[in-house]
C-alpha cells in the first residue's frame, strides 16, 4: 500500500476579523505541497506569440478543425486573455487586470475558457501571505482563484473522456496523485500529500483561460449555470462535506457562525434541505434578511446581542445545539463554539484564521463532561462537489452573489477584504 504522509500544514482558510465584529465569514482551502508538472514554458510564453499573424491564424484554423472533428463546437482560441494578477504580495498587495498568454494543455489536460469565478477569502490569504505555508510567489503564480466554471475549448492528445464544448469546473485542489489510500476511498483525496492547490501552486481561476487535469475536472450538470457552479466548486462542496461528517440528522439544531458569508449561506441552505433546524449568527440587517430568507429558523445578531452563547442555549430549549459549523474565523467564534453545543455535540471546524490568532477549545473538563466532538473538515472531494451540484440542479442550493465584470475584479477583492460582501462575489469574464 502506498505510504500516506499527513502534511504538517493541514489547515483552513477563513475570512477576516473586523475591528468591531466578533464573528465573520469564512472561506477556505487547504493546500498540501508537491512538485508540479512543468508547465512553465506554456505559461511564460504562448507558442504562437512570436509568430507572424498569418501563422497564428493558421493555428486557429487548425484548432477549429480539430474541435470540429471531435463533434464539439468550434472556438477561436486567442493568444492572450484577461487575468487578475497580484502585485506586491503581502499586507499591502493589490490586484490588477492584465493580458497574459493563453496556456497550452498538456497531453492529459483540457483547456478551459472560464465564464465565471467566485472570489474566496482564501484567495486573499494567499495574496496577503498571512498563513504558515509556502507563498504563491514561490511557485511563480500570479493569479489566485479556485472556483472556476466554463467550457472546454481544447483537449490534450491523451484525453479521451472530454470533448470541446463540454462544461467543466475547477476546484480548490487542481490535482492529486490518484494512487494512494486517501485518493482511492473517494472522499479524502483532498488530504493526499501530493495535492496541487489551485491559485497557490498553479495558475488559478482569476485567469480566464487555464488548464486543468482531465481526470480531476468537474462536470457541470445541465440546469446549473456557471455563476452558480463556480462558487459551489469550493464553498458549496466544502460545507456539504462538513455537514456529512457531522452526522447530524433531520430535526437536529445546527448553528452557523458566519451564516451570511460565502460558505455559511450555502450551509444554511443545505442544512435546511436536510431537515435541520438552523440558527444563523452574523451581524447586520442585510445578513439577517438573507439568512432568514434562505432557511434559518432563528438569527442571532452578534452586533446587538450581549451574550450570543446564552441566546443560542435559549433558542435550543436550554440544551444547546447538536452541531456548530464554524464558517467564521474570528477568535471569538472558535472560543465560544464549544459553549453552544449540548452533551455529545459536534464542533465542526471549517474557517481558518491567520496563523496564531485563534484556538479552538475550553477547559478539558468541558469536553470530558459533555462528551464533545471537535472535527476539522477539508475542502470537498470530487464526489462532494458532484453532490453539491446535484442540490443546485434540484433547486435546493442557490449561491447568492454580487456580480462583477473582470475589469472590476480589484474592486471586488477589496470589498471582500473589508467584509462588505453578503453571500459571494462572482466575476463575469464576458462582461
Amino acid at each position: 500500500m502506498t505510504d500516506v504522509k499527513a502534511s504538517p500544514l493541514d489547515s483552513r482558510i477563513g475570512e477576516p476579523e473586523t475591528h468591531k465584529a466578533t464573528i465573520e465569514h469564512a472561506e477556505h482551502v487547504v493546500p498540501q505541497y508537491t512538485q508540479l508538472p512543468d508547465h512553465s514554458a506554456a505559461e511564460k510564453s504562448n507558442p504562437v506569440a512570436d509568430e507572424d499573424p498569418r501563422s497564428a491564424e493558421t493555428k486557429n484554423e487548425k484548432d477549429s478543425k480539430s474541435n470540429a472533428a471531435t463533434g464539439g463546437p468550434e472556438f477561436q482560441i486567442p493568444k492572450t486573455c484577461k487575468a487578475g494578477c497580484v502585485v506586491n504580495p503581502g499586507p499591502n498587495f493589490t490586484v490588477q487586470v492584465e493580458e497574459v498568454p493563453v496556456p497550452e494543455p498538456g497531453p492529459d489536460e483540457v483547456l478551459l475558457k472560464l465564464n465565471a469565478t467566485g472570489i474566496c477569502y482564501s484567495d486573499l490569504h494567499y495574496m496577503l501571505e498571512d498563513l504558515a505555508m509556502p507563498k504563491m510567489t514561490e511557485f511563480g503564480v500570479r493569479s489566485a482563484g479556485h472556483e472556476g466554471a466554463g467550457v472546454v475549448v481544447k483537449v490534450g492528445s491523451g484525453v479521451k473522456n472530454w470533448k470541446v464544448g463540454d462544461r467543466g469546473g475547477v476546484k480548490p485542489m487542481w490535482d492529486c496523485c490518484m494512487n494512494c489510500e486517501l485518493c482511492w476511498d473517494g472522499f479524502h483525496e483532498t488530504y493526499c500529500s501530493k495535492t496541487v492547490a489551485t491559485g497557490l501552486m498553479t495558475t488559478g481561476t482569476y485567469q480566464q483561460y487555464i488548464t486543468s487535469p482531465a481526470r480531476y475536472t468537474t462536470r457541470i450538470p445541465d440546469g446549473v449555470d456557471d455563476f452558480t457552479a463556480g462558487p459551489i466548486m469550493c464553498s458549496g462542496s466544502t460545507i456539504y462535506r462538513s455537514i456529512v461528517e457531522s452526522q447530524l440528522k433531520a430535526g437536529d439544531w445546527a448553528v452557523f457562525p458566519g451564516a451570511g458569508g460565502g460558505v455559511g449561506h450555502m450551509g444554511v441552505q443545505i442544512a435546511k434541505a436536510m431537515g435541520f433546524r438552523v440558527i444563523g449568527i452574523d451581524g447586520g440587517e442585510e445578513k439577517k434578511a438573507l439568512c432568514m430568507k434562505l432557511g434559518c429558523e432563528s438569527f442571532v445578531d452578534f452586533t446587538k446581542t450581549e451574550d450570543v452563547v446564552a441566546e443560542v442555549i435559549k433558542i435550543t430549549g436550554g440544551l444547546g445545539a447538536h452541531g456548530v459549523f464554524v464558517t467564521a474565523t474570528s477568535a471569538a467564534a472558535y472560543k465560544t463554539a464549544p459553549m453552544m453545543v449540548r452533551v455529545g455535540g459536534r464542533v465542526m471546524c471549517i474557517g481558518l484564521t491567520p496563523a496564531g490568532t485563534a484556538t479552538v477549545g475550553a477547559d478539558p473538563g468541558w469536553f470530558i463532561f459533555k462528551n464533545l466532538h471537535v472535527i476539522g473538515t477539508m475542502v470537498g472531494s470530487m464526489r462532494d462537489t458532484d453532490a453539491a451540484l446535484d442540490f443546485a440542479a434540484r433547486g435546493l442550493l442557490k449561491p447568492i452573489y454580487e456580480l462583477y465584470p473582470i475589469a472590476r475584479l480589484p474592486e471586488a477583492v477589496d470589498k471582500l477584504r473589508n467584509g462588505k460582501v453578503a453571500g459571494r462575489g462572482v466575476v463575469d469574464f464576458n462582461s
